[in-house]
């Protein structure tokens, strides 16, 4: 085992007692990772949201050089309430070589091992710098990382190269996943006695018509060749999760709403994807007010999208942590994460971090113990690679 790794479960303990959940402020668990820097000695600075109730910390250890490698994480977790945890979620507790709490696994591991290496890589006598990147409000769709990234890129004379966004992968190389775009469509039609319904405009009825435009989308994307064979399903999804209509089944509803998701591969745009469905949407508006004038279809995002991975197997990123790891294939995911965004900001990007996604978001989340030791050993190639 890591001679670090008592030092990683007693960060990883600290880190679990904040329970810091998505759209909460994190600066609870963001003065704690402070007091940790200033200790050291390590210059950080902070990316504030708009009313400085949340914010993002990076900092440098190393030279001022070209080259170096980002190692981000998010100090967010999602809720516990509801599931049936058989321990305390925001006491860490240690059984069978676990470690149970929740953002054990997603991802304060991570962060756990990132800390715990930070005395190695201050006396190391980096040739590169790394970087330490801790975001707010990822698990509410990844709201913090664009402005992260970009911090980075802007406020160092230098270059950082590479970024490792610690998302647990087993302490495999992911190379892609898939981006999302969650969307609110509301329809106003025309109420009625349900024997109108070839007169009214049933707000349910052409919600079953936008959610064959999905299905429809979906097939043609697969039938123009639009698919990439490292994701499962091989192409770009658009799901309707949720829908909310109507008052009575003999009652012609007057409106509807409608929750959906678009989750695109690395090829595809969100964008242009949002673009042909509000124009179909135009066109199909248009013959409703035939009927009735009153009728409309109207789209907003619920939250911005996040772009997608998609860095060749070939880029210099997968190369090093492929050998950082002793992996020798690398690996794409369904979920959305924050790697697309630095990578968008110019950075190599990849996934790797202790954990298994499986045990995320749910009840007795874990992360096991062998799995931070191998983080602790990525950690020690890693400074072995910026010192050479």
């Amino acid at each position: 085992m890591n001679k670090r790794l008592p030092i990683c479960k007693q960060i990883l303990g600290d880190l679990i007692s904040y329970d810091v959940l998505g759209g909460q402020s994190n600066l609870t668990i963001l003065d704690y990772i402070i007091g940790f820097l200033i200790e050291r000695r390590i210059e950080y600075y902070l990316v504030p949201n708009d009313d400085c109730t949340k914010a993002s910390l990076f900092c440098r250890i190393g030279p001022a050089a070209d080259g170096g490698v980002i190692l981000s994480g998010h100090t967010d977790v999602v809720p516990v309430a509801g599931q049936d945890w058989k321990t305390d979620p925001f006491i860490l507790t240690e059984k069978d070589n676990k470690l149970y709490g929740r953002g054990s696994c997603d991802m304060k591991g991570f962060i756990a091992c990132c800390l715990a290496s930070a005395d190695l890589f201050s006396k190391a006598g980096l040739k590169k710098p790394v970087y330490f990147a801790f975001s707010y409000d990822e698990e509410v769709g990844c709201l913090a990382g664009p402005a992260l990234a970009r911090a980075i890129k802007s406020h160092y004379p230098e270059k950082p190269s590479m970024a490792i966004i610690g998302e647990p992968s087993v302490m495999k190389v992911v190379t892609g996943h898939k981006g999302i775009c969650v969307l609110k469509t509301t329809i106003s039609g025309s109420a009625g006695h349900s024997s109108r319904i070839r007169q009214e405009v049933s707000a349910v009825h052409v919600a079953a018509g936008v959610i064959r435009w999905m299905e429809d989308k979906m097939e043609q994307l697969i039938a123009d060749g639009r698919t990439d064979s490292r994701f499962m399903p091989p192409h770009t999804t658009i799901h309707a999760g949720m829908i909310q209509g109507g008052i009575a089944p003999n009652v012609i509803a007057d409106k509807c709403t409608l929750y959906w998701d678009i989750r695109v591969i690395p090829r595809d745009n969100v964008r242009e994807i949002i673009a042909e469905f509000q124009h179909w949407c135009s066109n199909y508006t248009a013959e409703l007010q035939k009927k009735f004038n009153g009728a409309s279809i109207s789209t907003v995002e619920d939250h911005p999208p996040v772009v997608p991975l998609g860095t060749d197997d070939d880029a210099a990123v997968v190369r090093l942590v492929c050998k950082l790891t002793g992996e020798s294939e690398t690996e794409t995911v369904a979920y959305a994460a924050e790697a697309g965004q630095f990578a968008e900001a110019g950075f190599q990007t990849v996934i790797c971090g202790p954990g298994d996604i499986a045990q995320a978001h749910r009840a007795d989340e874990f992360v096991d113990i062998n799995q931070l030791d191998k983080c602790l050993a990525m950690m020690d190639k890693l400074c072995g690679y910026l010192s050479s």
